[in-house]
């Protein structure tokens, strides 16, 4: 290799090293690859216990550390396993499994490795996608690595249609993300009133609507009192392919009379350093799609072509959807603006979902704050929210999904359906519905498509 060839391999040996520092910073792992030496230089950091929780599908593993470690993450199958493995550390204390811990997790084994390096091998009763970040000391913690195992999704199965074999059309995918979470309580009300505790009681609400409603389907990003990175709220709706990103939140202002809410969107500099960190990423091989466009194999050119029109697209959509939630939120109370605003929030950086932050109330407002708690104002806003889904949804339902069809004058048989109920819903007689689509009796079938007649 020539002299230019090896200055190259060194400066993108930097670049490399830098873009990992950042990463680092920001709290994020990239699995399969080590953190950089020189950014966790120091002596054998020491694993001292292991906690462990389940909340929903995921599975959480908290190991609590002497100090930052490098970290590698994979996974193998037969039989399932989680591989971890810390360089340059040592095992101090115990890793035992609580006794009540349930989910895929099995077992817990480990071993040294290399003389100076710790495996930690997860034992799975079943497949799991595993997710890593580290956490720096707070005032009642030192450093933590921590490790999420999502329960994998079963995938939708094939289903005939009425005369035909069509693939099953598939819900919408909401991700509802609520504020802050676990040391970070977000804003705090005149009487005492935790933000993090009030946006997950109507995150909840809106969980169960969107659950009720046919064609959606919700995915929590939160589901407790714990704290998550910003980026790994993104990484968690992307990882669940989410339609759309609603992040919940209340606001809080210098001045008690502020009141009303707001609904937010990335700002147009957000988007600009966004497009700049993930063309950065890439040469880290942190991400290496955006939604269905793969550009780690691009030219820096085209991928930032490629990555301004998934931007642009995905901007549009947000700006939509933030239209139809403000003009739901008018019914509930006063709305701060009118106009969707805009913001360089980290939370809606995602540059391929279409993502919102929602500012319900301001909890700095003493009235507000009495609203807020109370199940009624949680259960008018979560409607509300749910309305401007519907509306937003029924314009732009991505194609070969449940509400499309319906949108196309075509509907998808749901579990617990019944033919009676379906022509009552499309205001259609029971015979109409038979006779249009060649039906004998009432029998149907889950995933079956069904043809509404028009102006019956």
């Amino acid at each position: 290799m020539g002299v230019r060839g090896v200055t190259g391999s060194i400066n993108q040996a930097r670049r490399r090293r830098f873009l990992q520092c950042l990463l680092y910073a920001s709290g994020m792992t990239v699995a399969g690859g080590w953190w950089p030496s020189a950014a966790l230089a120091g002596s054998q950091a020491r694993v001292q216990s292991l906690r462990t929780s389940v909340d929903g599908e995921v599975t959480r593993l908290v190991f609590d550390l002497s100090g930052p470690v490098d970290h590698a993450l994979f996974t193998l199958s037969d039989p399932d396993r989680v591989v971890i493995d810390m360089r340059k550390a040592r095992l101090t204390g115990e890793l035992r499994l609580r006794a009540e811990s349930v989910g895929p997790l099995e077992g817990v084994r480990h071993a040294p490795r290399n003389e100076e390096d710790l495996r930690v091998v997860l034992d799975l009763s079943r497949p799991a996608n595993p997710r890593s970040f580290l956490l720096r000391p707070t005032d009642d913690s030192g450093h933590r690595l921590v490790i999420d195992l999502q329960q994998e999704g079963k995938g939708a199965a094939g289903s005939p249609a009425v005369g035909e074999e069509r693939p099953r059309s598939r819900d919408v995918i909401v991700a509802i993300d609520a504020g802050h979470g676990g040391k970070d309580p977000g804003a705090i009300g005149p009487s005492g009133t935790y933000e993090k505790d009030v946006v997950l009681a109507i995150a909840k609400r809106l969980e169960a609507l969107v659950k009720r409603e046919p064609g959606m389907k919700p995915v929590m990003i939160r589901t407790g009192d714990y704290f998550l990175p910003l980026r790994e709220r993104i990484h968690r709706a992307r990882q669940n392919h989410a339609d759309v990103f609603i992040s919940i939140h209340a606001d809080a202002a210098p001045d008690a009379r502020a009141q009303g809410s707001s609904v937010y969107m990335l700002s147009e500099r957000g988007a600009t350093s966004e497009a700049a960190r993930w063309l950065a990423q890439r040469e880290n091989e942190a991400d290496s799609r955006l939604g269905a466009v793969p550009i780690s194999d691009k030219d820096d050119v085209l991928a930032s072509v490629l990555l301004d029109l998934s931007q642009t697209a995905t901007l549009e959509a947000s700006n939509t959807l933030a239209d139809s939630l403000i003009g739901e939120l008018h019914r509930v109370g006063k709305v701060r603006r009118a106009r969707v605003e805009r913001a360089g929030f980290a939370v809606l950086r995602s540059p391929d979902v279409p993502s919102v932050l929602v500012e319900s109330a301001f909890l700095s407002n003493p009235h507000e704050e009495r609203k807020l708690k109370t199940a009624a104002f949680q259960q008018s806003t979560a409607e509300a929210l749910l309305g401007g889904l519907q509306d937003y949804f029924s314009r732009h339902a991505p194609p070969g999904t449940i509400l499309a069809e319906s949108r196309r004058g075509r509907h998808v048989i749901q579990s617990g359906e019944t033919l009676s109920t379906i022509a009552s819903r499309y205001q259609v007689s029971l015979g109409q519905l038979r006779r249009h689509n060649n039906l004998n009796g009432d029998m149907i079938r889950v995933g079956q498509i069904l043809e509404i007649p028009q102006g019956g």
